[in-house]
């Protein structure tokens, strides 16, 4: 009966269960009895759903817009089901006509078959009867060959027991203990067995030969011209024959400890690793005759010897991995003693090349021991502390081309002397920083056994020149004796005494930190810009790793304050002058003034040697002439005008002192002259910053002393002799002309008679002294 001929409710009704029982999750729902009516309209996915109870509920729960709503969902929910089962019919159609094309293709296959292994049972039972008839034939003659062969395998042995002990002598003869050792542990077997009847002879004859063998054995052991390698398999042959070895196990390791000074890193093998880096084709062709190769065999001797202590000594882990930790420990101090003499980068990576193929040699074998760890954080430290030796070394070499004007102080004055120490300086400087940036370039692009160092490096290098030059700052205080305490710290031959430094020095230290602030750092920064920045974002313990902006202000502080301080120095060696000229002489009992006194000529003289100093080294400044200001202050004071010498000479000391208060009146009303302004790197301001610091400590001098008439004439007359001179040298005449005023104003206030010389008589006496200058020459302080 076909489909069309099942009626409608009864064909919906199999779909339904059809799809049921595809969907439902849980089987047993369709056991429950039909007659249990549901009241929620979830009853719908039942398998007892009662369709006239359904359509009452909705009636009842539903308005009519629900019920075409829930009319339109179920169309489409049938629709669905309907589609879903005609796929599922589909896919077991196919799959079933696919089963019954495999049946048909195996059933045309089969046929045939049966006649096949027919045939091939029956060949197999003739092949099967034919090797029985061979085996039937040859099973005599086959069980007496096997007999003659036991009896021939016996034979060989039996003969090789009776040899043995000539072949144990030879083996001694030829020292060849490790074949001796092979052959009699195979004949041990045999001996076990029958040892004590058939070949007791042999037994005891091989024992007498393995007693000398292990004489011998022990005596290699212990012999010092034996190598490590030698000595390892000698235990191994002794643990071999039994031998107790928890004796020697002590002996052992103590003659091994004692290699470990033979494998200390020496001078020859740093130079025969710089020679294999640069010619390596030449040293793989002599390897031989290169006497680099000798650390590298005793470092494979011992690597060997390791390896065989491991089999020897099983529990001896622990005291091979301390012997293999203190050789590299051992290597890394050396090298520390290295880098504090400070070896070149060249040396330097070759130890480390040294090292660290020894610690790969060494992991091979014993890799509990973590050498590369331990390497690695050893090379970490000696990678910063050769860095900051390489940095010392600089400031060392710095200071010794400057300490040259201590050692030889007396060719100060000689011409261009000061040049050569500025210009020494300077290279030193410069080129060393560049050359210490390009030693950290080398070391950078360096891969020493996989180490991952660049970062570091590049926070130690710029962690480095910034205490580098924290350290020059230092240094140049204390070359030029400003830093006192720094000088009492140094040693014998670094530090020096402030008493020592001489003004020449000061000026070349002033000039040197003007051309680091603007020359040097600018160049490094540079450099280390181009080749050492980024850092892998590590920060430095103490902050920036590098700040150039402190750097330069504290050099241009320094320049300064040097600057100052060499015009401090040679005002201070001009005092001793001034001081020995106003308090070697009584004043009050004080001769007429006959010639200008010969501490003018001095004064003069010392002038001239500062001027030479400051040409040396310092260049031509623009001159600027101190500017009238109405401002007050206490460096600043009027220029009085010069006292009348008509009037002065016909007043009495009444009158004097009158005048000397209309002067000071007529002070109040003068412009101000600025005298004492910011000394700069040039020739002029240095020498009138000298002049000026002068000419006031005379002034200071003069206000001390209480002179008589003739002493008050003496120093007008040396005033105006240094007027003159001094325009020559100084080009800041107004402040001059004013001191040097201020100073006769000064000896006339302290003078008990203040009557000046008169002009012809002052003009006489100092044409005199230009006239006596020409026909003599200068007086030697």
């Amino acid at each position: 009966m076909g489909e069309d001929d099942i009626p409608l409710d009864d064909k919906a009704k199999r779909t339904r269960d059809l799809l049921s029982s595809f969907y439902s999750p849980d089987p047993s729902v369709s056991d429950t009895s039909n007659s249990f009516k549901f009241s929620s309209l979830d009853a719908i996915n039942t398998t007892s759903f009662d369709a006239e109870q359904y359509m009452n509920l909705l009636v009842q729960k539903s308005n009519l817009e629900g019920l075409l709503q829930r009319h339109v969902e179920m169309a489409a929910e049938i629709k669905n089901l309907d589609t879903d089962l005609q796929m599922l019919v589909y896919e077991n159609y196919n799959k079933f006509i696919s089963a019954t094309d495999t049946i048909k293709r195996m059933k045309s296959n089969i046929v045939g078959m049966e006649a096949s292994m027919e045939q091939l049972l029956g060949k197999i039972t003739s092949v099967q009867s034919r090797s029985d008839g061979v085996n039937t034939s040859l099973f005599e003659k086959r069980e007496h060959i096997e007999k003659l062969h036991r009896t021939h395998n016996l034979l060989r042995k039996i003969q090789f027991i009776y040899d043995l002990p000539a072949r144990l002598g030879k083996c001694i003869k030829l020292e060849t203990y490790a074949d001796a050792v092979k052959i009699y542990i195979g004949a041990m077997p045999i001996f076990k067995a029958y040892g004590d009847s058939s070949f007791q002879d042999c037994k005891q004859a091989s024992e007498e030969a393995m007693a000398t063998i292990t004489k011998n054995l022990q005596g290699k052991l212990f012999l010092d011209s034996e190598s490590i390698q030698a000595r390892a398999e000698a235990a191994v042959l002794l643990k071999k024959l039994n031998f107790p070895m928890d004796n020697l196990k002590a002996k052992l390791f103590e003659k091994l400890e004692q290699s470990l000074e033979g494998l200390q890193l020496k001078h020859e093998d740093i130079a025969n690793v710089l020679v294999e880096s640069n010619n390596p084709s030449e040293q793989g062709n002599n390897a031989e005759s290169v006497p680099g190769s000798t650390h590298d065999a005793l470092v494979c001797e011992f690597a060997e010897a390791v390896r065989a202590y491991q089999v020897i000594f099983p529990d001896s882990e622990k005291q091979l991995i301390k012997l293999s930790q203190d050789l590299i420990a051992k290597h890394f101090e050396i090298t520390a003693g290295y880098i504090k003499e400070w070896i070149p980068i060249a040396n330097f990576l070759g130890v480390l090349r040294i090292i660290w193929k020894d610690v790969h040699l060494m992991d091979k074998v014993l890799r509990e021991a973590l050498l590369p760890d331990c390497s690695l954080k050893a090379s970490q430290v000696a990678v910063k502390q050769y860095i900051k030796s390489t940095f010392s070394h600089l400031l060392h070499d710095i200071s010794d081309s400057l300490t040259n004007v201590h050692i030889k102080p007396k060719e100060e004055a000689k011409e261009h002397l000061l040049v050569v120490f500025l210009e020494a300086g300077k290279t030193a400087v410069l080129q060393g920083s560049m050359n210490v940036l390009l030693d950290f370039r080398q070391l950078l692009e360096e891969n020493l056994g996989g180490l991952q160092l660049s970062n570091l490096i590049i926070v130690w290098v710029r962690e480095g020149f910034q205490d580098f030059f924290r350290a020059l700052h230092d240094r140049l205080l204390l070359l030029s004796g400003k830093n006192k305490s720094a000088s009492q710290d140094e040693n014998s031959t670094e530090g020096m005494q402030v008493e020592k430094v001489i003004p020449g020095l000061v000026l070349v230290l002033a000039q040197l930190s003007v051309f680091i602030e603007q020359t040097a750092i600018p160049r490094i920064t540079e450099e280390i810009a181009a080749y050492f920045s980024g850092g892998g974002g590590l920060a430095s313990e103490n902050g920036p790793a590098l700040v150039p902006g402190e750097i330069c202000r504290t050099f241009h502080s320094d320049g300064e304050m040097l600057l100052h301080h060499y015009t401090n120095m040679i005002t201070q060696k001009m005092l001793v002058l001034l001081r020995k000229r106003f308090t070697a002489p009584n004043w009050v009992k004080h001769m007429e003034p006959r010639e200008v006194h010969m501490f003018v000529d001095l004064f003069l003289q010392e002038l001239e040697a500062i001027r030479t100093e400051a040409k040396q080294i310092l260049p031509h400044g623009v001159l600027r002439k101190h500017r009238r200001s109405e401002s007050n202050g206490s460096t600043a004071s009027s220029r009085s005008n010069p006292l009348r010498e008509d009037t002065m000479i016909r007043s009495n000391t009444h009158r004097a002192r009158s005048q000397l208060l209309e002067t000071h009146l007529a002070k109040l009303f003068k412009q101000k002259v600025e005298i004492f302004t910011k000394t700069e790197y040039t020739q002029e301001s240095v020498v009138n910053t000298v002049v000026k610091l002068c000419l006031k400590s005379l002034l200071e001098f003069v206000r001390l002393q209480t002179f008589n008439r003739s002493g008050f004439q003496q120093i007008q007359l040396d005033i105006q002799f240094l007027r003159a001179s001094l325009k020559e040298i100084v080009e800041d005449e107004a402040a001059i002309d004013f001191l040097l005023d201020e100073v006769i104003v000064g000896a006339s206030e302290r003078c008990l008679d203040p009557i000046p010389l008169e002009p012809p008589i002052l003009d006489k006496l100092i044409q005199a002294k230009l006239a006596k200058e020409k026909g003599q020459t200068p007086i030697s302080p």
